[in-house]
């Protein structure tokens, strides 16, 4: 790297060092060419769930493990990732996770059962559970403190996107080839991604003597696991009171509680998570944030295409489009946060942020339409409010928000953190949104299912709707009604979770960072 990246004074940035600079932004492409294929996976899968009913002869709750087991994967691996960074180094580590991830996608493609699918997709999630903290250690070193907020905003593109624009390219390959074409897309990007990581990224020096803490992961990866399996089954139970719920997730949460404890009061040499970390106030102001947010964010995420699904009965195609203002208007604002980041602190960024998506999410509780609003039709039913450009203006509003909202939070908790640390803080920051994603979409499933169940109608509609049947035409439009009603019920919860978050965002830092610049940080060892 060029020695434009020396400091002016201590702790303050020369001008030159302050942009990103060619290596620093090589380095970002190899980390979203990762992130693309993990995230994006998630989403696919998802719009495959009825594909692999019909072609597999399996039951919903047999092909929602393709999607369980990969979250248990990587809720299981990412626990290891600081440790493993700091023992073989990131540049290895990060075309393992690679390698991982495209031998997964190949093997599912050639899967001919419902349960060699599952089994290929968890193998799938070690490697992807790798690639998304250790990215965000491979660019907090590439970048610097003082760099944080504009590089963390190019990582944001794939992890906010890939909710939005996953289910466009999973209907279009299914459309125009067939199911397997969802996992074989990993091949050349995972191909691209090795050579161009093998010559982009700088070697760095692992620290070989470092032992690894055996207990830890004995309590800390099935307790994640367990604890997140119990959660993702309460859509399927419809009740937190279930055994398959309560037991799971109560012994899970035994073993993390465990591992807390142990770490807290044992401390042993080195920990497989270091929650030490959490005496740095920005970082544990952020944690909170994160969960808050990632709650609200991911799980309400589910709740805008299956409106559009279900209620306005789009294709899975054209639903996917629909949400497309919400990318194009993310992708507008989040390199404009990543800037003011860097140079105001997160604070005011993620206030205004917020802001903005509550209003977005505050004008979708208005698709609570009565029968009056809904047609039915010989041809299918129809629903005439609200309008489509107000429910378009209304994911534009959300989108805004969104580009400044999840990076500039990640950079509060990592710019403050020495080179050492850097691991296991990603590593933390994204164990918090898997499972605050996990409990988020458990949260909104069941508020939304539950207000389908109260109505007998909207419960033949959706099985119909589901099933591939024509249903009876007279129950349509107080079935539609109905239904709209629970989504609205649905996105009032999310409105409320949302506008929540600005209580931990007020107490995030909203001044530029004054931690010293380490030269050893800049050049990336």
């Amino acid at each position: 790297m060029s020695t434009e990246t020396t400091s002016t004074t201590a702790g303050e940035p020369g001008p030159a060092d302050d942009k990103l600079d060619r290596n620093v932004l090589l380095v970002a492409g190899v980390v979203v060419l990762g992130a693309i294929m993990s995230i994006l996976d998630i989403t696919v899968v998802s719009v495959a769930q009825p594909t692999f009913q019909n072609v597999f002869d399996a039951s919903p709750a047999q092909t929602a493990w393709t999607m369980t087991g990969y979250t248990l994967a990587l809720a299981t691996v990412i626990p290891l990732t600081g440790w493993a960074a700091d023992r073989f180094g990131t540049k290895r580590l990060y075309m393992l996770a690679v390698t991982l991830f495209t031998l997964g996608s190949i093997l599912c493609a050639a899967a001919n059962s419902i349960e060699m699918l599952t089994f290929f997709r968890v193998l799938q999630g070690l490697g992807g559970g790798m690639l998304m903290p250790l990215g965000m250690t491979i660019m907090t070193r590439a970048a610097g403190p003082h760099r944080i907020g504009r590089v963390m905003a190019v990582l944001g593109v794939p992890m906010l996107l890939g909710p939005i624009f996953g289910p466009i390219l999973g209907g279009w390959l299914i459309d125009i080839a067939s199911w397997h074409w969802i996992f074989l897309i990993n091949l050349p990007i995972g191909i691209i991604a090795l050579v161009y990581a093998a010559k982009v990224l700088p070697s760095d020096s692992p620290t070989p003597s470092e032992s690894f803490d055996f207990v830890g992961m004995l309590l800390l990866s099935p307790g994640l696991a367990l604890f997140l399996y119990g959660v993702s089954s309460i859509p399927e139970t419809g009740t937190v009171l279930a055994t398959k719920v309560l037991v799971t997730a109560a012994i899970g949460l035994v073993l993390v509680v465990l591992f807390v404890l142990r770490s807290l009061f044992r401390s042993p040499e080195h920990p497989l998570m270091d929650l030490h970390l959490f005496r740095n106030r920005s970082l544990s102001v952020a944690v909170v944030a994160m969960s808050l947010f990632a709650i609200a964010f991911f799980g309400a995420s589910l709740l805008f295409p299956q409106y559009f699904l279900l209620v306005r009965g789009e294709s899975t195609l054209d639903a996917g489009l629909l949400l497309a203002p919400q990318g194009i208007a993310a992708m507008l604002t989040m390199p404009v946060a990543g800037i003011l980041t860097d140079k105001i602190g997160p604070g005011k960024i993620v206030m205004a942020g917020i802001a903005l998506i509550v209003v977005g999410m505050g004008m979708f509780t208005q698709v609570a339409v009565g029968t009056d609003a809904i047609s039915a039709s010989a041809s299918g039913f129809d629903v005439t409010e609200p309008s489509y450009l107000f429910l378009l203006s209304a994911l534009f509003i959300m989108g805004l928000g969104m580009g400044g909202t999840m990076m500039p939070i990640m950079t509060s908790a990592l710019q403050t953190l020495k080179d050492h640390e850097i691991a296991r803080g990603s590593t933390l920051m994204n164990i918090t949104q898997q499972v605050a994603a996990s409990i988020g979409t458990a949260l909104f499933s069941v508020v939304l299912t539950n207000g389908f169940n109260d109505s007998e109608a909207a419960t033949e509609l959706r099985t119909a709707t589901e099933s591939g049947t024509t249903p009876d035409p007279s129950i349509v439009p107080t079935a539609l009604s109905d239904m709209s009603g629970a989504f609205g019920s649905a996105f009032l919860v999310g409105t409320i979770l949302v506008a929540v978050c600005i209580i931990p965002a007020l107490m995030l830092p909203r001044k530029k960072a004054a931690t010293p610049v380490d030269p050893a940080v800049l050049v990336g060892h």
